[in-house]
């Protein structure tokens, strides 16, 4: 098992019973140094008051239970604004909402499409563009599928 599958399945209950969501989970090298990284949300939206709540709670039961060999740094964040649609988790948050494509290769002549993600599968997604017909997307063709944030 994955160092962030056992971290999600330890934190996961206490994330939940304070009251949100844990969305992913993240275990990388960043500038020389291993993060674990929550990412966390709730109706609302998440504060930085909330990030610190979570990580304080979560962080004796990752001490005692140690599931990371190396030292690492902590971190609990929002998901953001424009974080990538990875999970279906995410794909069903942002269903009826704008989102912004980026393909590998092009598809009616463009590698970069927005519209409204209209429905999605294990393995594809239906894109509304404001005009024109509705695109059914492969996800492994997407190198790139994120919120489209208007200002």
């Amino acid at each position: 098992m994955k160092t962030t599958e056992i971290c999600e399945q330890l934190c996961r209950p206490k994330v939940e019973e304070l009251g949100f969501t844990l969305c992913d989970v993240e275990f990388q090298k960043e500038y020389g140094d291993w993060v674990l990284t929550l990412f966390i949300d709730k109706d609302g939206g998440v504060n930085i008051d909330d990030c610190e709540l979570v990580s304080r709670a979560i962080e004796p039961i990752l001490d005692e239970s140690d599931p990371i060999e190396q030292t690492y740094f902590l971190s609990v964040s929002s998901l953001g604004l424009d974080r990538p649609l990875k999970k279906d988790a995410d794909y069903q948050r942002n269903l009826g909402k704008l989102i912004q494509v980026k393909l590998y290769a092009p598809i009616n002549g463009k590698k970069e499409h927005i519209g409204t993600l209209e429905s999605f599968d294990a393995e594809s997604f239906t894109l509304k563009p404001e005009k024109g017909e509705a695109l059914r997307l492969n996800k492994k063709d997407a190198a790139l599928v994120r919120p489209h944030i208007v200002f």
